[in-house]
């Protein structure tokens, strides 16, 4: 099993920044992808950005990108979500979710292993 551990959530104002931290423990060996998603109040789940831990490949949802980059530390197994330019759209909980896939995939379902969740809000 892989626990994950999400911090770094918070209030900011709207073109602010901040950064969530998602700290991986367990049998993180059989973790070959690592997502971010979010889920905003009344809504679905949806992706937010991902990145395979073999070479360092993203994906990032058309909403953030340009916005949001992934950083990683390999020696603490922890991924990094840096978020600027932050809009009132952006508020929602922000959720770490660790894959077997050997690609980053938008599919929530296709990840086993996630965190508890950190809430983001963002005022305008």
């Amino acid at each position: 099993q892989v626990q994950l551990a999400e911090s770094g959530g918070g209030l900011a104002q709207a073109g602010g920044s901040l950064r969530l931290s998602c700290a991986a423990s367990g049998r993180t060996s059989s973790m070959l992808v690592t997502g971010w998603f979010r889920q905003a109040p009344g809504k679905e789940r949806e992706f937010v950005a991902g990145t395979r831990w073999s070479d360092g490949s993203t994906l990032f949802a058309d909403s953030v990108k340009g916005r949001f980059t992934i950083s990683r530390d390999y020696a603490k197994n922890t991924l990094y979500l840096q978020m600027d330019s932050l809009k009132p759209e952006d508020t929602a909980v922000y959720y770490c979710a660790g894959g077997r896939s050997s690609v980053v995939t938008v599919w929530a379902s296709v990840y086993p292993f996630w965190g508890q969740g950190t809430q983001v809000t963002v005022s305008s």
